[in-house]
Parts: structure tokens; C-alpha cells; sequence
């Protein structure tokens, strides 16, 4: 606890005491007991089985507790769950009290809202489709407390800035709690049924094969991603004079994309872009890369085979998307001037765009055999003055403005030179730039 700053524990007070608040009228409520502790009593077990598989939530059983009980008692519905959960890191009893009070803030908030629209009497009588109506606005206000709340928490925690931190947190969540909310009324009407809280319990074997589902999905995503660090690596062994290389133009293409307003989808596929835009290199012979002289005419057309050979290799990644375009057209250059294809301006797309840029101010800023770093501030002018020609202008400014704002702190894994390594004047992506008056 004492590792946890004060405005942390401050701002997890005040949302802790609001949800005391929603609990006040407790008292005066009359509701179905049984039905609550049921409830609770269902919904920890899914949460810990969820946990333990998926390492995410449940929503239907808190959803099914804001459509069936008066709101002071549905927020009673997650807090033996979210008190009882393992909590991971340490401190445990904070993470567990922001968990379970912002659940109650926001299955109350859902509550007060569908039972303001109706929702109670439409649920009793199963009048569709009118009770659809009351069960989305109830969605809706449930995802918008959790985004506020979980928005905030990072704000406060992390000091990300506002404009980032709750930016996406709502249209991300809305698909998924929607239909976590079409189960959680599909449970109210059956439960309201003749058939009782049993038939309700029977709208959890479809949510169950989802899960499979979505269990399954991640595993390969793991698989890939585990492929993808293998790559890396094996790229790092093959061509050791660049070691480091691919983890800090992702992480330029981070900062590029972020910069660009870029949502945290595209932001995330542009940092695969980056880790992997060199992977193809696994295909060019070793010597060539890791030859010290100036590179023959030949050699230099077989090193510029590399983007082709690595758009070949991640093509059956289906979950790289625009990634792969980068890793096959970030050698272009805006006057038409690059390789592959010679695509000009907007031809180029936008990802490859950004990760030539990344790529080219990595390789002024860090030591290699052919070049010794450079300042960020000369990496930066010199990517201003060959803006236009072959780098978009724009995202030369966007990488200017995330350095200004963030500073440039990569892990240092660059091999060191010998003292008479030659210095270039320009900045290169990689070899096969050396040769074509690079940038």
C-alpha cells in the first residue's frame, strides 16, 4: 500500500465511497434476497472461471442482476466476486476494492437507467421487441461508467494524458458488453418465466462455447506472437550489427502512430510493423550483411529483395493486417524514388510510410559498423530536409513532436564499431540503402 501514491488511493476512495452511496438505500429496498445472493454466488463462480481460462471478465450474471433487482440491490450483485478474485499484483485489497466498487457503480448506473426507461415491466411481461430498448441504454451506461472510471484510473495511475487516456475506452468496450447484455436479458426473461431461475441458468451454455471460442483465438494469437518474437530474434543473430534494431522502430512506430491520432488497434499493428519490417533479411546471405566494404551492384539488388522475401514469410498471419504492406513497402520513398515498386506519395501506404520514417531515424541515432549515432536533433533535421522527397513531411513533423513531448529513451543493444568504422553523412534504413543515396 505504500508504494501506491496518494492521489491513487485518493481517487480509488472517492469511487469507493460513491458506491457506498448507490448501497445506502439498502434498507428501504425490497427485494428477492435469495435472488441476490444467487446471483452474487453465480456470477463469482463465472468470474473465477473466466480469470483463471481467459484473464478477463463476465458481464451477463451483473447485467441480468441490473434488468431483474431494484439498482441498490443489483450493485450488491459483484462485490463477493470482485472481493473474493485473486487480484494478481500487489496491493491486493486496493485492486480488489477499485474492482468491486467501480462494478457496483456501474450495475447500479445500468439499473437506475433501465429501470427509469421501463425495463422492469417489459421484462416481466417479455414485451419484445420493446424491451430491447431499455436493456441498450442500459448497455450503454454500463460501458460508460467503466470507461469513465477505468479512463480516470489511468489518468491518475499512469499520468496519461486526458485526450489519450479514455480515447476508445467506450467504442472498444460497446460490441462486447452488448452482447454480454443480450445474455443478461435473455437470463431476466427467463427467470421471470414459469420455468424459473433454472431455464436462466441455460443461456450460459451458448456464452460457454463463446468463451471456447475466444480462448481458442488467443492461443493462436500467442502462437503468432511467440512466431513473431522467434523472427525477431533470428534476425538479431543473423545481421548482429543491427541487434535491437526491430524493437526500437516498433516502438518509433508507436510513437509515430500515437502522434497521429492512430487508435490503439492501428497502434498496435503499426509496432508489429516495426518489429518485423527486417524479416525478411532471414533470406539475404549472411556475408552480404555483414559485409564491411561497400557493397557491389549485384549484392545490392539481392539485399533489396529483403521487403519481398518478409511480406512472404507473414502473409498467412492473418492478424498483421496493414503490417504486412509496411514490411513490404517501407524501402519506397515519396518522389518514387525507393524500392520495391517505386510507388509514389500516397501510393505508398500510410503504414510504410511511418515505418520508413521510424526506420530511418533508428539507424542515425544508433551505432553501427558502417555509421556512428547521431544526435536525435540532427537525426530529426536531417529527416526534415529529405521530407517531401522521401519521407511524407507529416509524419516526419509527427515523429518531431512525440520526441519534444517524450523524449527518445531506446534499450541500448546496438553492437559498438571499431575506431576506424567509416561515418556516413545520411541516414539509412539498412544496407541496401547505402547504395542509393540514401535516406
Amino acid at each position: 500500500m505504500e508504494a501506491v501514491p496518494a492521489r491513487v488511493r485518493a481517487y480509488v476512495t472517492c469511487v469507493a465511497l460513491a458506491a457506498l452511496l448507490c448501497l445506502l438505500p439498502l434498507p428501504d429496498v425490497r427485494a428477492p434476497w435469495w435472488a441476490v445472493a444467487l446471483l452474487a454466488a453465480l456470477y463469482a463462480a463465472c468470474e473465477h472461471a473466466v480469470r483463471r481460462r481467459l484473464g478477463g471478465t463476465f458481464y451477463p450474471v451483473l447485467l441480468a442482476g441490473a434488468f431483474l433487482l431494484p439498482p441498490p440491490a443489483a450493485a450488491l450483485v459483484p462485490l463477493p466476486g470482485a472481493l473474493l478474485a485473486p487480484a494478481g499484483q500487489r496491493p491486493q485489497a486496493l485492486r480488489r476494492t477499485w474492482r468491486a466498487a467501480e462494478l457496483a457503480l456501474a450495475v447500479w448506473s445500468a439499473g437506475r437507467v433501465h429501470w427509469a426507461l421501463g425495463g422492469r415491466e417489459a421484462v416481466v411481461d417479455s414485451d419484445f421487441p420493446y424491451a430491447l430498448l431499455p436493456c441498450a441504454a442500459a448497455v450503454l451506461a454500463f460501458s460508460a461508467v467503466l470507461a469513465l472510471l477505468d479512463g480516470g484510473i489511468l489518468a491518475v495511475a499512469e499520468r496519461v494524458p486526458a485526450r489519450r487516456a479514455w480515447r476508445g475506452l467506450l467504442s472498444r468496450s460497446l460490441a462486447p458488453v452488448g452482447v454480454h447484455g443480450l445474455a443478461g436479458l435473455m437470463m431476466a426473461v427467463l427467470w421471470r418465466s414459469p420455468y424459473g431461475p433454472v431455464a436462466a441458468l441455460l443461456v450460459l451454455l451458448p456464452m460457454c462455447v463463446s468463451w471456447w471460442m475466444f480462448a481458442q483465438y488467443h492461443r493462436e494469437r500467442a502462437a503468432h506472437q511467440a512466431t513473431i518474437r522467434a523472427l525477431v530474434q533470428a534476425v538479431d543473430i543473423k545481421d548482429g550489427y543491427t541487434r535491437g534494431h526491430s524493437e526500437r522502430v516498433g516502438q518509433a512506430s508507436v510513437m509515430i502512430a500515437r502522434e497521429l491520432g492512430m487508435d490503439d488497434d492501428r497502434v498496435e499493428v503499426l509496432r508489429f510493423a516495426g518489429i518485423l519490417h527486417d524479416v525478411g533479411k532471414l533470406g539475404v546471405p549472411t556475408r552480404l550483411l555483414r559485409k564491411n566494404g561497400p557493397l557491389t551492384p549485384e549484392e545490392r539488388r539481392i539485399i533489396e529483395l529483403h521487403p519481398e522475401y518478409g511480406h512472404e514469410m507473414v502473409r498467412g498471419i492473418s492478424f498483421l493486417g496493414e503490417a504486412r504492406a509496411a514490411i513490404l513497402h517501407h524501402h519506397e520513398r515519396i518522389d518514387g524514388s525507393g524500392y520495391p515498386y517505386g510507388l509514389v506519395g500516397s501510393q505508398i501506404p500510410e503504414s510504410a510510410r511511418v515505418v520508413a520514417v521510424a526506420d530511418a531515424f533508428d539507424a542515425m541515432t544508433s551505432t553501427r559498423s558502417y555509421s556512428r549515432a547521431r544526435p536525435v536533433a540532427a537525426a530529426v533535421a536531417e529527416l526534415r530536409r529529405c521530407a517531401g522527397r522521401h519521407f511524407d513531411a507529416g509524419i516526419v513533423d509527427a515523429l518531431a513532436r512525440a520526441l519534444a513531448r517524450h523524449g527518445w529513451h531506446p534499450a541500448v543493444t546496438a553492437d559498438v564499431p571499431s575506431a576506424g568504422a567509416p561515418v556516413t553523412g545520411r541516414p539509412q534504413g539498412d544496407r541496401a540503402g547505402a547504395g542509393r543515396g540514401t535516406p
